[in-house]
């Protein structure tokens, strides 16, 4: 990774950190020069702190929900354990158990709970969903515009479910969303199944949303065959001059060579 791709992932890195701490992003630009590995390291010791306390009376109350309906519990989860206890109970339960509760659930207090989960700790839940429950609550965080909740809930779903969770936004929303996604091995994977005539809609949105940096990073995360494919089709005369011009700014213009 160049300099400059280390720098736009820094500065990915800084958002999610920010957000994680309740802090404008703003505050965090000293460390868009940091190592991103590093300021991941430390995101993760924070969330590993939050998430790893008072885990023995956590297992008792996963213990005891053994014995509670499913019904019930989601009405529980509802009413008297909050989104951000249930965010916590969600990375101890069964994987089965987990997504039938999901399955009652409404998407407003599920979007709640993604937004407090560690999805490392629900991977097993997140990736058993129903497409159809991935698209209702990436409707919800679209509409709340929570892009770091949508990115992380998105991000740890198999390719076909997470396609149908971006199949929900528009160009500016997925690029908003695959700038702040952990995992960025899957996006070659999403890129290659959008039709060809929405990629000019990609660039058209970076120029649009001042989206150049989410834009290539995108790009970054291509193979150099797809790559070039998405920025012959979606780079007119129109948008060449102005993408090369914020390439070079941000030290990325070998993105945009064949």
């Amino acid at each position: 990774m160049t300099g400059a791709l280390e720098r736009l992932a820094a500065r990915a890195e800084t958002v999610k950190l920010a957000r994680a701490v309740g802090q404008p992003e703003e505050r965090f630009a000293f460390l868009h020069d940091v190592p991103p590995a590093d300021i991941r390291a430390l995101r993760d010791q924070m969330t590993e702190a939050l998430h790893g306390a008072h885990q023995p009376v956590l297992r008792k109350l996963v213990s005891a929900s053994g014995l509670i309906p499913v019904p019930v519990l989601a009405t529980l989860a509802q009413k008297a354990f909050g989104p951000l206890l249930s965010a916590r109970l969600a990375g101890m339960l069964d994987g089965d158990r987990g997504v039938a509760i999901a399955q009652k659930l409404p998407a407003p207090f599920l979007a709640d709970v993604a937004a407090e989960l560690d999805p490392r700790r629900a991977v097993h839940i997140i990736s058993a969903l129903p497409a159809a429950t991935v698209t209702d609550v990436s409707r919800e965080l679209r509409r709340r515009e929570d892009w770091i909740t949508l990115g992380r809930f998105v991000g740890g779903v198999p390719a076909e479910i997470a396609e149908a969770g971006l199949a929900e936004l528009n160009e500016r929303q997925v690029l908003e969303v695959a700038f702040v996604i952990d995992d960025k091995s899957q996006l070659g994977t999403l890129v290659e199944r959008v039709p060809g005539d929405r990629y000019d809609a990609f660039v058209r949105a970076a120029d649009e949303y001042d989206l150049w940096h989410a834009l290539f990073d995108l790009l970054a995360h291509l193979d150099p065959g797809l790559r070039a494919t998405v920025v012959s089709r979606g780079l007119d005369d129109d948008l060449r001059e102005r993408a090369r011009t914020q390439a070079e700014a941000l030290g990325v213009a070998s993105l945009l060579d064949g």
